[in-house]
């Protein structure tokens, strides 16, 4: 067998050994296996018998909800992680946001990030036209007599913590839901709150 007859086995054969997942995190769950001392939270083993060695691809905070990707191949998890693949959320903010907000958004605002100000990348944004159709969350938002609220598209390269809630904040309009929906070309289509999915071809479809 060649050399690069034998990189192509080795590879066929770390495809076909290591397994990799789209799951639907619900609200209220860890992006996470161990749990966290002295904290009682939902953590994703919960979801699914997944195989031995399975990790969270990046994360999604405690109270967001939606697409997290899983793999066993902590190598294929290090190379998504540094790429700067796009994410897309729908994310319900507290008001009628303005188009003013929509640009500052587009072009970058000025966050907090461990004590210190950071600028946020130029990064795609919209409002949606309608309510987007989404699982009904565990907890009730918040009751709708309390003045209106609005929906807007996030789409981000970077991942800083709880950026997208500092980011609608900084703006001006909190945000009340989060929900990614799209990770480079997966999307978490008509998934519903705890839904696992196994994914093949999954370096290809990123």
């Amino acid at each position: 067998m060649s050399l690069n007859d034998q990189e192509q086995a080795c590879a066929t054969a770390d495809l076909t050994r290591h397994q990799h997942f789209k799951i639907y995190k619900p609200y209220g769950f860890l992006s996470q296996f161990l749990p966290e001392t002295r904290k009682r939270k939902k953590l994703l083993g919960e979801l699914f018998n997944f195989p031995a060695k399975t990790m969270a691809i990046g994360r999604l905070d405690h109270d967001s909800e939606g697409l997290l990707l899983l793999t066993t191949d902590g190598m294929m998890s290090h190379q998504i992680r540094s790429k700067g693949i796009e994410k897309e959320y729908y994310v319900q903010v507290d008001g009628d946001i303005t188009a003013n907000a929509i640009t500052a958004l587009q072009q970058g605002v000025e966050i907090g990030i461990n004590g210190e100000k950071y600028q946020t990348l130029p990064c795609n944004a919209f409002r949606l036209a309608e309510e987007p159709m989404l699982p009904v969350r565990g907890r009730k938002i918040r009751d709708p007599r309390h003045g209106p609220t609005s929906w807007v598209s996030i789409t981000l390269c970077e991942g800083k913590n709880r950026q997208i809630r500092k980011m609608t904040a900084a703006v001006g309009f909190a945000t009340l839901r989060l929900v990614r929906v799209r990770i480079g070309n997966i999307y978490i289509d008509n998934m519903q709150a705890g839904d696992v999915t196994p994914l093949a071809n999954f370096n290809a479809a990123l």
